[in-house]
């Protein structure tokens, strides 16, 4: 099986959030995939197949620093064993510029605070990340500017990117990582 965790914050506070960024693109990959989300324990999970694989789509219902509790239970109960291509965890990463795409196997946190849980909750860094980018306001406190809404002129881009985050989970699962990267990395020229 392969999770795909698109991390984010529950409720509709922080729903056009930038940190929410990852939420946005599993709701957009689940749309492309025609299926819907159950409630379960700590999460959302939709469940589907793609080149006969079985993948789980995850939205945790915890807040963003606390999402490795949800993906603690699903990797126990599924995936523990075939870390790293089982688990892709989908995020926002203020450190690249709006819009852009970067898809990276295993690594640091970068700061990010709902991947660091995810980190400590599972014990291993090796895990695919799909980072969308959200920028930065070097005026603002960055706790405070990803929890701020979009702006009008960013959401026409934001809508396109997100649909292409989505279409690279699909890459990654049908044509590798190393595929993957190569698209949406040059996607981005």
């Amino acid at each position: 099986m392969i999770i795909i965790v698109g991390l984010g914050n529950p409720g509709r506070k922080y729903a056009n959030t930038r940190h929410n960024v990852g939420f946005m693109i599993v709701d957009e990959l689940a749309r492309k995939l025609s299926v819907k989300f159950k409630e379960k324990n700590d999460y959302l999970i939709a469940e589907t197949k793609i080149n006969d694989k079985d993948i789980a789509i995850v939205k945790p219902l915890t807040y963003m620093n606390l999402s490795g509790r949800a993906v603690k239970k699903l990797v126990d109960e599924k995936v523990l064993q075939s870390l790293p291509s089982s688990l892709i965890v989908v995020h926002d990463d203020v450190d690249l510029p709006l819009g852009k795409i970067k898809i990276k196997r295993n690594g640091s946190s970068g700061g990010h605070r709902g991947v660091q849980s995810i980190i400590e909750n599972i014990g291993t860094k090796d895990f695919i990340r799909v980072k969308l980018g959200i920028s930065k306001d070097p005026d603002q406190d960055t706790s405070d500017y990803v929890l701020s809404p979009f702006k009008k002129e960013e959401t026409a881009i934001l809508k396109e990117r997100i649909a292409l985050a989505a279409d690279s989970i699909i890459a990654i699962i049908t044509e590798g990582v190393n595929k993957a990267m190569n698209i949406y990395h040059q996607a981005d020229r």
